[in-house]
């Protein structure tokens, strides 16, 4: 009878594997489809953090007590870790009954094991990894598989745990494990030559661990083996300084045996070092969460091109303005940079900005050819000219290009990849469709995010503690900011600049200014670039649409506020929409609170009393009419 049991959990774990990925290698994750689940409270993802890092062997349940109460456990902690392991049951096979064993959390004399294989969980695929590397008899293969193990990590071992996820053995083991696959992957490519292949997984581990004086050592030797002596003599001071700050000691031999042969040039270039590997990405943003969705989207749109042997060219990224289109982009391009091993270009091309005059094609091959090495006197005049030497240095490498802030295709058109092998990450406030169809991009439009994930922006500038005591008042930010990723990073700069006010106080200030800007200093500035991108007709119907009353506005009645015949106004929403001021669905145009709140400023400072009034008569004329 036992055995005719497990036959039957059997192909419910195998389809509960399949569908449920686990994440511990930075924050501690479970995903079905192209969502994540929501894990509960901190102790509750405590304990399936403890069942993740045992990595399918057993967690005694007086471990899961002690984690999770440090001092004297409650006399019903007991009762509280059953009731965790039956939420996360349930959580993880959705339809469970209540009481049932399911076939993925079992349990044990001695506690609970949580059933997974290698590629549902990131740590076991990190191990396979590392394994696979260490049999490969090719220095190359195994280099770049030591590599993609490495990109795995996205954050120290059970991110947002801490203090518990620095001090639990457990933990510290897993840390300990990547620290010593971070050596030895660097010393492989050192012996063969590689260094280039292994700097960005160098630089996040060196990042995470700055005292380690052997991975500093071996960042140092990677450097100046690529042509960067002078980058690797300030890592050195960088890390004397900070020893003897912190631990009051001085660098070790290996670390003073690694500067001794900087400073005596017996670590000179490779042949062919002068032209390194770019590494250009901007700083992954502290703040970033979420988005699951659209990062899995890409690099499944990715991971499809390739196997069935099509060059995936570009992503166009595009949304309204504040979404958080360039964080992800940012995002997306650090995850896929171990693909990438002949270097990663950035330029801001400032399509929508008011830093600077907009970033031409000439300007950014100059700059990106310089970066591949090649001098500036040495290149030539013409546009077509640039591109061409362009696309033959980029022929036979594989690099990750990311173009930020694009005005339109024409910008991009000589800078996109022209060969297999590297991909150009693409963002825009515009949608554009001529890098979809003649350019061959994948769109990635960004939404707003969900309501889950604003509310863990928002408690990750905040602190979760700070938005755990004022829930309600949390939420009505987040409402007041309608979801949009820079009205609550700049709501919540604010709150950390005033830590004694609280946010029921700051959320009741906006509340009270709805339907205006005030507490949003900086937007009407980032909205206003792509308002001064329209066309003087498109302009207008933007500010008169916010005289309309309802959230949605037909064609016709954007004719009746303009004045104008319904197929003119259509153009004239279209254009807007193009620019991402307004979204279109079903026929009707919606438009997000906080751009009509600019919109209502607008048309209060350009138009004068008598057009709105005009514009609102004609508006209830058209109503009355219907």
């Amino acid at each position: 009878m036992s055995s005719l049991m497990e036959e039957r959990r059997a192909p419910a774990a195998r389809t509960m594997t399949a569908a449920t990925r686990f994440s511990i290698l930075g924050p501690v994750r479970a995903r079905r489809g192209d969502g994540d689940l929501r894990l509960g409270g901190r102790q509750q993802r405590l304990v399936l953090a403890l069942l993740l890092a045992r990595a399918g062997t057993v967690v005694g349940l007086a471990e899961m007590v002690d984690t999770i109460w440090e001092q004297e456990p409650p006399a019903s902690a007991v009762n509280v870790v059953h009731r965790y392991i039956g939420t996360l049951r349930r959580l993880i096979e959705p339809g469970l009954p209540v009481r049932s064993v399911g076939s993925h959390l079992i349990r044990h004399a001695a506690g609970y094991q949580l059933r997974v294989a290698e590629d549902s969980l990131d740590l076991l695929r990190f191990r396979a990894l590392a394994a696979a590397a260490r049999r490969c008899d090719d220095p190359e293969q195994a280099v770049r598989r030591y590599a993609e193990a490495l990109s795995l990590w996205q954050g120290p071992c059970a991110a947002g745990l801490e203090p518990l996820s620095q001090n639990l053995p457990v933990f510290v083991a897993i840390e300990a494990e990547r620290a010593q696959i971070v050596r030895d992957a660097a010393d492989t490519a050192l012996r063969a030559g590689l260094e280039r292949l292994l700097l960005p997984a160098l630089r996040q581990a060196v990042e995470h661990s700055p005292l380690d004086e052997a991975l500093q050592a071996r960042l140092i030797l990677a450097l100046a083996a690529t042509g960067r002596q002078a980058e690797a003599l300030e890592i050195y001071q960088q890390v004397r300084r900070r020893l003897g700050d912190e631990l009051g000691i001085d660098p070790g031999p290996e670390l003073l045996e690694t500067h001794e042969r900087l400073l005596r040039q017996r670590l000179a270039p490779r042949a062919g070092a002068s032209a390194a590997a770019p590494a250009q990405l901007p700083p992954d943003h502290p703040f970033f969460t979420g988005r699951s969705d659209l990062l899995g989207r890409a690099e499944r749109l990715i991971e499809e091109d390739r196997r069935h042997g099509r060059p995936t060219v570009a992503l166009a990224v595009d949304g309204m303005p504040g979404v958080g289109k360039t964080t992800l982009a940012i995002r997306l391009a650090h995850r896929l940079a171990h693909a990438y091993p002949d270097g990663q270009l950035y330029a801001d091309l400032r399509g929508f900005s008011a830093d600077g005059p907009v970033l031409s094609a000439d300007e950014v091959l100059r700059g990106f050819l310089t970066s591949l090495g090649l001098p500036q006197e040495d290149l030539p005049t013409q546009l077509h000219a640039l591109a061409g030497l362009f696309r033959s240095r980029m022929s036979g490498r594989r690099v990750l290009l990311l173009l930020d802030n694009c005005g339109d295709f024409e910008q991009i058109r000589h800078v996109l990849p022209g060969t297999p092998g590297s991909l150009a990450i693409v963002t825009s406030r515009v949608r554009m469709t001529s890098l979809i169809t003649a350019g061959g991009a994948h769109p990635l439009p960004v939404d707003l995010p969900s309501a889950h994930e604003a509310r863990e922006l928002l408690a990750h500038r905040l602190g979760a503690g700070r938005v755990a005591a004022e829930p309600q008042a949390a939420e009505e930010i987040i409402e007041r900011c309608g979801r949009l990723p820079l009205a609550i990073a700049l709501t919540a700069a604010r709150a950390v600049t005033q830590p004694t006010v609280t946010l029921a106080e700051i959320a009741g200030e906006l509340l009270s200014a709805r339907d205006s800007l005030d507490g949003f200093a900086a937007l009407p500035a980032a909205f206003s670039w792509s308002y001064h991108a329209l066309t003087p007709p498109a302009a207008r119907l933007f500010r008169l649409l916010a005289l309309h009353p309802g959230p949605e506005v037909s064609a016709e009645a954007a004719a009746a506020l303009a004045g104008t015949e319904s197929r003119s106004a259509g153009s004239r929403l279209a254009e807007l929409a193009t620019h991402m001021l307004i979204q279109v669905r079903g026929g009707r145009s919606r438009m997000h609170d906080l751009l009509r709140a600019y919109a209502h400023q607008l048309s209060e400072e350009l138009d004068t009393e008598a057009e709105r009034h005009q514009a609102r008569t004609r508006l209830l004329d058209f109503d009355g009419n219907r």
